[in-house]
């Protein structure tokens, strides 16, 4: 993301096409990622006490900051004012505010979105004792944080055929060490993953899952070195794994399959396996009628997705959102496809990606989760990775 030195004169536009007097950020420890990463501050190891940055709908951007740490937005543009004391603060906050009635902060309606909801209570209560009205910046965090420039967008491409590549070298590992009669595990499946993003130029903030059996049904497990099982055949396995390009901005890609240690699934898993399939189908089928001609919101597309898994009688054992913003996090600060954690009103806009993952898990017995990637580009609804999974893999 482009700090906002770069992007001032878009950002002021966004705020008056809003009608918004202005966009409020705070700078506190790590309280406010959204702050800290729109002033460039993130991945900056003190941030000790509360800077304030307001950027108004017109004219320069205006600054306060602590004495202690008066240097810490000066690489911002905008005049600085200083305060020591907390009743300089209360007198200072609202002159760095004069003229603005209406602004944006990190705050969300109820328990709405907890990725924006970052302003603390306190302060929330003492501007709208001011007479401010604080509307939420989730859209305004979208449309500035989660969007992917045209280089960025080929980064996650190539990223994506990266793991589709991968996953398929790692299922076809796991079935030669069974056919050769070797031990495998899900760690040293997990670990060969590893190598093998670093021999591509990928990183990533964790190490994939590899889950046999019930720990497929999982959706976090996470194999361990000291916690694993191994692979045996007849096993049922998943393979979820994300990573990005090392070089600074690459978006991340996200995927999920499944396939069986036999040369057939049984009954249950092939079932279990096509309702999966095309609930995944009927979200991407969704978005693509509805888009770019009508707004898509992201509760939508969780709800078409998950109404064929309810409809099959599997609800009540898909128990995520469907689908979670990419950026360069692998989770990112867009529209999530969600209706069920928190009820995703965003749209989706053009420059943005997003997964879309549905899973069915059967406590004790096996999961199925297929997840791809989408892209909204300006010429349509993308699936990238080139390959959806359209049926299990079949190991021996």
């Amino acid at each position: 993301m482009s700090g906002i030195s770069e992007r001032l004169p878009a950002i002021q536009q966004s705020l008056a096409d809003a009608g918004l007097d202005g966009w409020l950020f705070i700078c506190f420890q790590q309280n406010d990622p959204i702050s800290l990463a729109f002033c460039g501050l993130d991945g900056k190891g003190l941030v000790s006490r509360r800077h304030y940055y307001f950027v108004p709908r017109q004219g320069a951007p205006r600054k306060l900051v602590h004495r202690l740490e008066t240097w810490m937005l000066d690489h911002l543009p905008g005049e600085k004012a200083e305060y020591l004391r907390w009743q300089e603060l209360e007198r200072a906050l609202p002159v760095l505010l004069a003229g603005a009635t209406r602004i944006a902060a990190q705050v969300d309606p109820g328990i709405g979105l907890p990725t924006v909801s970052r302003l603390d209570v306190g302060t929330a209560d003492f501007l709208r004792g001011q007479g401010l009205e604080l509307v939420s910046s989730a859209e305004l965090v979208q449309q500035f944080a989660a969007t992917w420039s045209p280089e960025q967008l080929e980064s996650h491409r190539r990223a994506a055929v990266h793991l589709r590549d991968i996953v398929h070298q790692a299922f076809e590992e796991v079935g030669n060490a069974l056919r050769d009669g070797r031990a495998i595990d899900e760690y040293t499946v997990q670990q060969w993953i590893m190598q093998r993003f670093d021999a591509n130029g990928l990183t990533t903030h964790a190490p994939p899952i590899v889950g046999v059996n019930a720990h497929s049904a999982d959706p976090h497990y996470e194999p361990t070195a000291k916690a694993n099982s191994p692979i045996r055949q007849g096993d049922f396995l998943l393979i979820d794994l994300w990573a990005r390009e090392k070089a600074a901005g690459s978006i991340f890609a996200d995927i999920t399959w499944c396939g069986v240690c036999a040369s057939e699934p049984t009954a249950q898993q092939q079932e279990i396996f096509a309702i999966v399939r095309d609930a995944r189908d009927a979200a991407v089928e969704f978005i693509e009628r509805r888009y770019p001609d009508r707004v898509v919101r992201g509760f939508e597309v969780d709800d078409a997705c998950r109404k064929v898994i309810d409809d099959a009688g599997y609800g009540e054992y898909f128990f995520h959102r469907t689908g979670h913003s990419i950026d360069t996090s692998d989770h990112g600060q867009g529209a999530n496809i969600d209706d069920l954690e928190t009820h995703d009103t965003r749209p989706l806009i053009e420059g943005t990606g997003f997964s879309i993952e549905p899973g069915i898990y059967l406590p004790d017995e096996f999961g199925v989760r297929l997840e791809i990637n989408v892209a909204l580009t300006s010429e349509g609804v993308e699936v990238t990775g080139g390959e959806r999974q359209m049926k299990l893999l079949r190991l021996l």
